[in-house]
Protein backbone atom coordinates (compact mmCIF):
# COMPACT_ATOMS: atom_id res chain seq x y z
CA UNK A 1 0.00 0.00 0.00
CA UNK A 2 1.44 3.37 -1.02
CA UNK A 3 1.35 5.85 1.84
CA UNK A 4 3.97 8.39 0.77
CA UNK A 5 4.83 10.54 -2.20
CA UNK A 6 8.13 8.68 -2.54
CA UNK A 7 6.33 5.37 -3.04
CA UNK A 8 3.97 6.98 -5.55
CA UNK A 9 6.94 8.48 -7.39
CA UNK A 10 8.51 5.04 -7.75
CA UNK A 11 5.30 3.51 -9.13
CA UNK A 12 4.73 6.41 -11.52
CA UNK A 13 8.35 6.37 -12.71
CA UNK A 14 8.08 2.64 -13.46
CA UNK A 15 4.79 3.16 -15.34
CA UNK A 16 6.18 6.00 -17.47
CA UNK A 17 9.40 4.09 -18.15
CA UNK A 18 7.64 0.93 -19.32
CA UNK A 19 4.82 2.74 -21.16
CA UNK A 20 6.11 6.12 -22.47
CA UNK A 21 3.03 8.35 -22.83
CA UNK A 22 4.24 9.86 -26.11
CA UNK A 23 4.46 6.50 -27.86
CA UNK A 24 1.89 4.35 -26.05
CA UNK A 25 -1.74 3.99 -27.08
CA UNK A 26 -3.92 5.75 -24.45
CA UNK A 27 -6.00 2.63 -23.74
CA UNK A 28 -2.85 0.58 -23.16
CA UNK A 29 -1.31 3.25 -20.94
CA UNK A 30 -4.47 3.74 -18.86
CA UNK A 31 -4.89 -0.03 -18.49
CA UNK A 32 -1.35 -0.31 -17.13
CA UNK A 33 -2.04 2.67 -14.87
CA UNK A 34 -5.15 0.97 -13.49
CA UNK A 35 -3.35 -2.33 -12.94
CA UNK A 36 -0.71 -0.55 -10.82
CA UNK A 37 -3.30 1.04 -8.56
CA UNK A 38 -2.68 4.49 -10.02
CA UNK A 39 -6.14 5.03 -11.48
CA UNK A 40 -7.64 6.39 -8.26
CA UNK A 41 -4.92 5.88 -5.64
CA UNK A 42 -7.42 6.60 -2.84
CA UNK A 43 -9.58 3.63 -3.94
CA UNK A 44 -9.01 0.22 -2.28
CA UNK A 45 -6.37 -2.21 -3.46
CA UNK A 46 -7.49 -4.22 -6.48
CA UNK A 47 -10.07 -1.58 -7.48
CA UNK A 48 -7.71 0.73 -9.33
CA UNK A 49 -6.27 2.13 -6.11
CA UNK A 50 -3.75 1.72 -3.35
CA UNK A 51 -5.80 2.63 -0.30
CA UNK A 52 -4.02 6.00 -0.18
CA UNK A 53 -5.50 9.44 0.59
CA UNK A 54 -7.30 11.94 -1.67
CA UNK A 55 -4.31 14.24 -1.21
CA UNK A 56 -2.03 11.56 -2.62
CA UNK A 57 -4.49 11.09 -5.48
CA UNK A 58 -4.12 14.77 -6.32
CA UNK A 59 -0.34 14.46 -6.16
CA UNK A 60 -0.36 11.45 -8.50
CA UNK A 61 -2.61 13.24 -11.01
CA UNK A 62 -0.25 16.20 -11.16
CA UNK A 63 2.80 14.04 -11.64
CA UNK A 64 1.15 12.06 -14.43
CA UNK A 65 -0.07 15.24 -16.12
CA UNK A 66 3.44 16.70 -16.12
CA UNK A 67 4.68 13.50 -17.77
CA UNK A 68 2.13 13.90 -20.57
CA UNK A 69 -0.02 10.93 -19.54
CA UNK A 70 -3.51 10.64 -21.10
CA UNK A 71 -6.37 11.84 -18.91
CA UNK A 72 -9.03 9.30 -17.95
CA UNK A 73 -11.21 12.18 -16.77
CA UNK A 74 -11.27 13.88 -20.18
CA UNK A 75 -11.97 10.56 -21.92
CA UNK A 76 -14.87 9.58 -19.64
CA UNK A 77 -15.79 12.56 -17.49
CA UNK A 78 -19.02 11.21 -15.97
CA UNK A 79 -17.73 7.68 -15.52
CA UNK A 80 -14.50 8.79 -13.88
CA UNK A 81 -15.83 11.42 -11.49
CA UNK A 82 -19.27 10.09 -10.64
CA UNK A 83 -19.96 6.47 -11.57
CA UNK A 84 -16.66 4.90 -10.49
CA UNK A 85 -16.81 6.18 -6.88
CA UNK A 86 -20.43 5.01 -6.68
CA UNK A 87 -19.60 1.51 -7.92
CA UNK A 88 -16.75 1.33 -5.37
CA UNK A 89 -19.10 2.41 -2.58
CA UNK A 90 -22.12 0.26 -3.47
CA UNK A 91 -21.08 -2.35 -6.04
CA UNK A 92 -20.51 -6.07 -5.68
CA UNK A 93 -17.01 -7.51 -6.22
CA UNK A 94 -18.21 -8.82 -9.58
CA UNK A 95 -19.46 -5.38 -10.64
CA UNK A 96 -16.19 -3.72 -9.64
CA UNK A 97 -14.20 -6.34 -11.53
CA UNK A 98 -16.40 -6.01 -14.63
CA UNK A 99 -16.83 -2.25 -14.93
CA UNK A 100 -14.02 -0.23 -13.31
CA UNK A 101 -11.11 -1.00 -15.63
CA UNK A 102 -12.86 -0.39 -19.01
CA UNK A 103 -14.47 2.69 -17.47
CA UNK A 104 -11.04 4.07 -16.57
CA UNK A 105 -9.46 3.29 -19.94
CA UNK A 106 -12.37 4.91 -21.78
CA UNK A 107 -13.28 1.72 -23.60
CA UNK A 108 -16.77 2.04 -22.08
CA UNK A 109 -18.19 5.55 -21.76
CA UNK A 110 -20.77 6.17 -19.03
CA UNK A 111 -23.71 8.49 -18.48
CA UNK A 112 -25.96 9.27 -15.51
CA UNK A 113 -29.75 8.92 -15.79
CA UNK A 114 -31.42 10.77 -12.89
CA UNK A 115 -33.41 13.81 -14.09
CA UNK A 116 -36.86 13.42 -15.60
CA UNK A 117 -39.32 15.88 -17.17
CA UNK A 118 -41.34 15.87 -13.93
CA UNK A 119 -38.44 15.32 -11.52
CA UNK A 120 -35.54 17.68 -12.02
CA UNK A 121 -34.46 19.38 -8.82
CA UNK A 122 -36.65 16.95 -6.87
CA UNK A 123 -34.89 13.81 -8.08
CA UNK A 124 -36.72 11.53 -5.64
CA UNK A 125 -40.03 12.33 -7.36
CA UNK A 126 -38.95 10.25 -10.38
CA UNK A 127 -41.56 8.16 -12.19
CA UNK A 128 -39.46 5.79 -14.34
CA UNK A 129 -40.50 2.27 -13.28
CA UNK A 130 -38.55 -0.94 -12.85
CA UNK A 131 -40.57 -4.13 -12.38
CA UNK A 132 -39.04 -7.46 -11.40
CA UNK A 133 -39.34 -10.33 -13.88
CA UNK A 134 -37.39 -13.32 -12.59
CA UNK A 135 -33.67 -12.53 -12.80
CA UNK A 136 -34.34 -9.34 -14.77
CA UNK A 137 -35.95 -5.94 -14.31
CA UNK A 138 -38.11 -4.25 -16.96
CA UNK A 139 -37.56 -0.50 -17.31
CA UNK A 140 -40.18 1.94 -18.59
CA UNK A 141 -39.97 5.72 -18.49
CA UNK A 142 -38.08 8.78 -19.64
CA UNK A 143 -34.90 10.54 -18.52
CA UNK A 144 -33.79 13.98 -19.67
CA UNK A 145 -30.66 16.20 -19.81
CA UNK A 146 -28.50 13.07 -19.99
CA UNK A 147 -25.00 14.24 -20.87
CA UNK A 148 -23.22 12.21 -23.58
CA UNK A 149 -25.82 9.42 -23.56
CA UNK A 150 -25.29 9.15 -27.32
CA UNK A 151 -21.67 8.12 -26.65
CA UNK A 152 -22.33 5.94 -23.62
CA UNK A 153 -22.04 2.17 -23.46
CA UNK A 154 -23.58 2.09 -19.97
CA UNK A 155 -25.58 4.36 -17.72
CA UNK A 156 -26.27 4.61 -14.00
CA UNK A 157 -30.05 4.84 -13.70
CA UNK A 158 -32.43 5.11 -10.74
CA UNK A 159 -36.02 3.89 -11.06
CA UNK A 160 -39.18 3.47 -9.01
CA UNK A 161 -39.47 -0.12 -7.78
CA UNK A 162 -42.06 0.43 -5.03
CA UNK A 163 -44.75 3.12 -5.41
CA UNK A 164 -46.40 2.17 -2.10
CA UNK A 165 -43.77 3.80 0.14
CA UNK A 166 -42.59 7.44 0.44
CA UNK A 167 -40.63 8.58 -2.58
CA UNK A 168 -37.10 8.29 -1.16
CA UNK A 169 -37.63 4.68 -0.02
CA UNK A 170 -39.00 3.15 -3.23
CA UNK A 171 -36.03 3.75 -5.54
CA UNK A 172 -33.46 1.23 -6.85
CA UNK A 173 -30.30 1.86 -8.88
CA UNK A 174 -29.16 -0.12 -11.93
CA UNK A 175 -26.27 -0.25 -14.37
CA UNK A 176 -28.05 -0.24 -17.72
CA UNK A 177 -26.72 -1.15 -21.16
CA UNK A 178 -27.41 1.96 -23.28
CA UNK A 179 -27.41 -0.10 -26.48
CA UNK A 180 -29.88 -2.71 -25.32
CA UNK A 181 -33.26 -3.21 -27.05
CA UNK A 182 -35.85 -0.76 -25.73
CA UNK A 183 -33.36 2.08 -25.06
CA UNK A 184 -33.89 5.12 -27.31
CA UNK A 185 -31.52 8.13 -27.09
CA UNK A 186 -32.56 11.40 -28.75
CA UNK A 187 -30.58 14.68 -28.92
CA UNK A 188 -31.44 17.91 -27.10
CA UNK A 189 -29.81 20.84 -28.90
CA UNK A 190 -28.49 23.70 -26.77
CA UNK A 191 -28.12 27.41 -27.48
CA UNK A 192 -24.59 26.67 -28.70
CA UNK A 193 -25.99 24.49 -31.50
CA UNK A 194 -24.54 21.35 -29.92
CA UNK A 195 -26.30 18.41 -28.32
CA UNK A 196 -24.20 17.30 -25.36
CA UNK A 197 -27.48 16.49 -23.64
CA UNK A 198 -30.08 13.90 -24.58
CA UNK A 199 -33.49 12.59 -23.63
CA UNK A 200 -33.60 8.84 -23.12
CA UNK A 201 -36.67 6.64 -23.42
CA UNK A 202 -36.96 3.14 -21.92
CA UNK A 203 -39.63 0.91 -23.40
CA UNK A 204 -39.59 -2.54 -21.79
CA UNK A 205 -35.80 -2.40 -21.61
CA UNK A 206 -34.43 -5.34 -19.64
CA UNK A 207 -31.67 -5.14 -17.03
CA UNK A 208 -30.22 -8.25 -15.34
CA UNK A 209 -30.56 -8.28 -11.56
CA UNK A 210 -26.77 -8.77 -11.48
CA UNK A 211 -26.56 -5.16 -12.68
CA UNK A 212 -28.62 -3.81 -9.81
CA UNK A 213 -26.38 -1.44 -7.82
CA UNK A 214 -27.09 -1.71 -4.11
CA UNK A 215 -30.13 -3.27 -2.50
CA UNK A 216 -33.72 -3.09 -3.71
CA UNK A 217 -35.18 0.16 -2.40
CA UNK A 218 -31.74 1.54 -1.52
CA UNK A 219 -31.36 3.66 -4.63
CA UNK A 220 -31.55 6.95 -2.78
CA UNK A 221 -28.32 6.19 -0.91
CA UNK A 222 -26.72 5.34 -4.25
CA UNK A 223 -28.06 8.62 -5.66
CA UNK A 224 -26.61 10.66 -2.81
CA UNK A 225 -23.18 9.10 -3.34
CA UNK A 226 -23.36 9.89 -7.06
CA UNK A 227 -24.64 13.45 -6.64
CA UNK A 228 -22.07 14.36 -3.99
CA UNK A 229 -19.29 13.03 -6.20
CA UNK A 230 -20.79 14.87 -9.17
CA UNK A 231 -20.62 18.18 -7.32
CA UNK A 232 -17.04 17.54 -6.26
CA UNK A 233 -16.19 16.50 -9.83
CA UNK A 234 -17.76 19.66 -11.29
CA UNK A 235 -16.68 22.21 -8.71
CA UNK A 236 -13.88 20.61 -6.73
CA UNK A 237 -11.13 20.17 -9.30
CA UNK A 238 -7.83 21.99 -8.77
CA UNK A 239 -6.59 23.42 -12.09
CA UNK A 240 -3.16 25.02 -12.53
CA UNK A 241 -2.84 28.60 -11.40
CA UNK A 242 -4.10 31.09 -13.96
CA UNK A 243 -5.62 28.44 -16.23
CA UNK A 244 -9.13 28.03 -17.58
CA UNK A 245 -11.41 30.98 -18.25
CA UNK A 246 -9.43 33.42 -16.12
CA UNK A 247 -6.35 32.53 -18.15
CA UNK A 248 -8.31 33.28 -21.34
CA UNK A 249 -9.43 36.61 -19.87
CA UNK A 250 -5.80 37.53 -19.23
CA UNK A 251 -4.92 36.69 -22.85
CA UNK A 252 -7.69 38.95 -24.15
CA UNK A 253 -6.50 41.71 -21.82
CA UNK A 254 -2.93 41.43 -23.09
CA UNK A 255 -4.14 41.56 -26.70
CA UNK A 256 -6.66 44.38 -26.48
CA UNK A 257 -6.09 46.41 -23.32
CA UNK A 258 -2.49 46.19 -22.07
CA UNK A 259 -0.61 49.48 -22.24
CA UNK A 260 -3.70 51.67 -22.06
CA UNK A 261 -4.01 54.06 -19.10
CA UNK A 262 -7.32 55.80 -19.83
CA UNK A 263 -10.01 55.65 -17.11
CA UNK A 264 -12.01 52.98 -18.95
CA UNK A 265 -8.98 50.69 -19.25
CA UNK A 266 -8.10 51.19 -15.59
CA UNK A 267 -11.65 50.28 -14.56
CA UNK A 268 -11.57 47.16 -16.73
CA UNK A 269 -8.18 46.18 -15.28
CA UNK A 270 -9.61 46.50 -11.77
CA UNK A 271 -12.49 44.19 -12.72
CA UNK A 272 -10.03 41.70 -14.21
CA UNK A 273 -7.91 41.71 -11.05
CA UNK A 274 -10.95 41.11 -8.87
CA UNK A 275 -11.95 38.18 -11.08
CA UNK A 276 -8.42 36.75 -10.88
CA UNK A 277 -8.51 36.94 -7.07
CA UNK A 278 -11.91 35.22 -6.91
CA UNK A 279 -10.73 32.43 -9.20
CA UNK A 280 -7.52 31.96 -7.24
CA UNK A 281 -9.37 31.87 -3.92
CA UNK A 282 -11.67 29.21 -5.33
CA UNK A 283 -8.73 27.20 -6.66
CA UNK A 284 -6.85 27.30 -3.35
CA UNK A 285 -10.00 26.48 -1.37
CA UNK A 286 -10.58 23.41 -3.53
CA UNK A 287 -6.93 22.43 -3.11
CA UNK A 288 -7.27 22.54 0.66
CA UNK A 289 -10.57 20.65 0.57
CA UNK A 290 -9.00 17.97 -1.64
CA UNK A 291 -6.21 17.45 0.86
CA UNK A 292 -8.66 17.16 3.75
CA UNK A 293 -11.32 15.08 2.02
CA UNK A 294 -11.53 11.47 3.13
CA UNK A 295 -12.15 8.63 0.75
CA UNK A 296 -15.79 7.62 0.41
CA UNK A 297 -18.92 9.70 -0.11
CA UNK A 298 -18.07 13.42 0.04
CA UNK A 299 -20.04 15.60 2.40
CA UNK A 300 -22.15 18.68 1.67
CA UNK A 301 -19.01 20.80 1.22
CA UNK A 302 -19.08 19.70 -2.41
CA UNK A 303 -22.19 21.86 -2.83
CA UNK A 304 -20.19 24.92 -1.75
CA UNK A 305 -17.54 24.24 -4.40
CA UNK A 306 -20.14 23.51 -7.09
CA UNK A 307 -22.10 26.71 -6.33
CA UNK A 308 -18.95 28.85 -6.39
CA UNK A 309 -17.71 27.17 -9.57
CA UNK A 310 -20.98 27.74 -11.44
CA UNK A 311 -21.37 31.38 -10.52
CA UNK A 312 -17.73 32.32 -11.01
CA UNK A 313 -17.57 30.54 -14.38
CA UNK A 314 -20.52 32.60 -15.54
CA UNK A 315 -19.01 35.86 -14.28
CA UNK A 316 -15.61 35.14 -15.79
CA UNK A 317 -16.98 34.06 -19.17
CA UNK A 318 -19.04 37.25 -19.24
CA UNK A 319 -15.90 39.24 -18.45
CA UNK A 320 -14.09 37.53 -21.35
CA UNK A 321 -16.80 38.60 -23.78
CA UNK A 322 -16.81 42.14 -22.34
CA UNK A 323 -13.04 42.39 -22.81
CA UNK A 324 -13.47 41.41 -26.47
CA UNK A 325 -15.64 44.47 -27.09
CA UNK A 326 -17.90 44.40 -30.15
CA UNK A 327 -16.11 41.25 -31.31
CA UNK A 328 -17.72 39.47 -28.36
CA UNK A 329 -21.11 39.69 -30.09
CA UNK A 330 -19.98 37.86 -33.25
CA UNK A 331 -20.83 34.27 -32.37
CA UNK A 332 -21.39 32.17 -35.48
CA UNK A 333 -24.89 32.56 -36.88
CA UNK A 334 -25.13 29.13 -38.46
CA UNK A 335 -25.38 27.21 -35.15
CA UNK A 336 -24.31 23.86 -36.62
CA UNK A 337 -26.31 21.04 -35.07
CA UNK A 338 -23.68 18.54 -33.95
CA UNK A 339 -23.44 15.85 -31.30
CA UNK A 340 -20.05 16.29 -29.59
CA UNK A 341 -17.97 13.47 -28.19
CA UNK A 342 -17.10 15.35 -24.98
CA UNK A 343 -18.56 18.05 -22.76
CA UNK A 344 -17.68 21.68 -23.43
CA UNK A 345 -17.20 22.99 -19.91
CA UNK A 346 -14.55 25.47 -21.05
CA UNK A 347 -12.12 26.21 -23.82
CA UNK A 348 -12.59 26.93 -27.51
CA UNK A 349 -14.43 30.03 -28.67
CA UNK A 350 -14.98 32.35 -25.70
CA UNK A 351 -18.32 33.48 -27.09
CA UNK A 352 -19.45 29.87 -27.21
CA UNK A 353 -18.09 29.36 -23.68
CA UNK A 354 -20.16 32.33 -22.47
CA UNK A 355 -23.34 30.71 -23.81
CA UNK A 356 -22.39 27.23 -22.55
CA UNK A 357 -21.66 28.44 -19.02
CA UNK A 358 -25.31 29.43 -18.56
CA UNK A 359 -25.90 25.73 -17.92
CA UNK A 360 -23.39 25.55 -15.04
CA UNK A 361 -25.97 26.83 -12.54
CA UNK A 362 -28.42 24.10 -13.61
CA UNK A 363 -26.43 20.93 -14.31
CA UNK A 364 -25.28 18.87 -11.36
CA UNK A 365 -27.96 20.45 -9.17
CA UNK A 366 -29.26 24.00 -9.53
CA UNK A 367 -27.71 26.84 -7.57
CA UNK A 368 -30.98 27.12 -5.64
CA UNK A 369 -30.69 23.47 -4.56
CA UNK A 370 -27.04 24.02 -3.62
CA UNK A 371 -28.05 26.92 -1.37
CA UNK A 372 -30.70 24.77 0.30
CA UNK A 373 -28.13 22.03 0.98
CA UNK A 374 -25.62 24.53 2.37
CA UNK A 375 -28.27 26.15 4.55
CA UNK A 376 -29.64 22.91 5.95
CA UNK A 377 -26.61 20.61 6.11
CA UNK A 378 -23.72 23.05 6.57
CA UNK A 379 -25.28 25.94 8.49
CA UNK A 380 -27.91 23.86 10.31
CA UNK A 381 -30.87 26.01 9.29
CA UNK A 382 -34.40 24.64 9.28
CA UNK A 383 -35.43 22.80 6.15
CA UNK A 384 -38.22 23.86 3.86
CA UNK A 385 -41.67 22.46 4.74
CA UNK A 386 -42.46 19.11 3.10
CA UNK A 387 -45.96 17.74 2.78
CA UNK A 388 -44.96 14.45 1.16
CA UNK A 389 -42.43 13.12 3.70
CA UNK A 390 -44.54 10.24 4.97
CA UNK A 391 -46.88 9.86 1.99
CA UNK A 392 -46.65 6.93 -0.41
CA UNK A 393 -45.30 8.07 -3.78
CA UNK A 394 -48.44 6.89 -5.60
CA UNK A 395 -50.57 9.20 -3.41
CA UNK A 396 -48.54 12.38 -3.97
CA UNK A 397 -50.30 14.77 -6.41
CA UNK A 398 -48.36 15.26 -9.64
CA UNK A 399 -48.90 17.48 -12.63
Amino acid sequence: MATSEAELDQLIDELISQFPPSSTDPVTFLGAQFDRGLAWVHFPLGEGGLGATPGEQLYALRRLARAGAPSALSRNVLGYGMVAPTIVAHGTPEQKDRFLRPLFTGEEIWCQLFSEPGAGSDVAALATRAERDGDEWILNGQKVWTTLAHQAAFGLIIARTNPDVPKHRGITAFLVDMRAPGVDVRPLYQATGEAEFNECFFNDARVPDAQRLGGVGEGWAVSITTLMNERVSIGGTVPPRGSGLIGEALKVWEKKWAGRSDPHALAVRSELLQAWVRNEVGRLTNWRASDLRKAGTPGPEGSVAKLAFAEENQRTSELCVDLMGAEGMLYSSDYPQVRPTETAMAGGDLRKAFIRMRANSIEGGTSEVMRNIIGERVLGLSGEPRNDKDVAWKDVPRS
